[in-house]
């Protein structure tokens, strides 16, 4: 994924007519990308609609959909900027789903020989030396605060929170140590699946932090006749297939 091609596509967008013609648009949580791209492939195919997938962090889709991008469905990474557009009256409430779950890990470069066990007092900020962490931004993107949260519970943060390799979407993270910018980075487990220059070191408890559910939701204005049959779609034993091919687990 390119960094910025959600702002691209914003602005390309913003000048289209939204409806039938222009296909349906969805604003996607980047961590997303490969499982929903061949998720959208395969439902293009069968109906002969056409998907549009801009992915960024959730946290800058939510406020574009607040000041009028024309999206039809948004699929977020966390229930908090879903509840921040549900406050704004920017999504179809009804139409809310809780769609899929994941988990948090960390990671290294693939030829990596770093060891370490994540748990209760685990010494992150000694195993990173002078070096930095690699995560999404953990002020506003989900990724990030996850992985902050789970770093708080186990008595890490504190030797890490200065060391930080701050990014605009975990994919942005996951890019920093594929390309061995950084020695360790947190990131979805599906994200790490996705890319064959990491490797994953250890996985977060689940205990540690806000279960990682990824809320979907029609867009209010949308007046897309896909987007319905779109969102249906992605909760189908078809689509369940996919997201578990890349490592998604399906909620209900």
């Amino acid at each position: 994924m390119k960094i910025g091609r959600t702002f691209v596509l914003f602005f390309a967008l913003a000048f289209s007519t939204p409806g039938v013609g222009a296909g349906t648009t969805v604003f996607a949580a980047a961590s997303l990308k490969e499982a929903l791209d061949e998720a959208a492939r395969r439902f293009d195919a069968d109906t002969g609609h056409r998907s549009v997938l801009a992915y960024g962090a959730s946290s800058v889709l939510a406020r574009q959909i607040e000041h009028g991008a024309p999206a039809d469905l948004f699929v977020s990474a966390d229930e908090e900027w879903m509840d921040y557009l549900a406050a704004r009256n920017r999504i179809d409430s009804k139409s809310r789903v809780e769609l899929l779950s994941n988990r948090l890990v960390l990671i290294s470069p693939a030829g990596s020989r770093i060891q370490l066990a994540v748990a209760r007092g685990f010494r992150l900020g000694e195993a990173l030396g002078p070096d930095r962490l690699a995560m999404a931004d953990p002020d506003h993107v989900p990724a990030g605060k996850y992985a902050r949260a789970a770093l708080e519970a186990l008595g890490a943060w504190a030797g890490v929170s200065g060391k930080l390799a701050r990014s605009e979407n975990v994919r942005a993270a996951l890019a920093l140590v594929a390309r061995g910018e950084t020695p360790l980075g947190i990131v979805y487990r599906t994200d790490a699946l996705a890319e064959r220059r990491v490797r994953v070191v250890a996985e977060f408890p689940a205990s540690s932090h806000p279960s990682i559910v990824y809320p979907a939701a029609l867009i209010a204005s949308s007046r897309s006749l896909a987007a319905p049959r779109l969102l249906a779609f992605l909760r189908s034993p078809a689509a369940r297939a996919i997201w578990e091919k890349y490592g998604f687990a399906v909620v209900g």
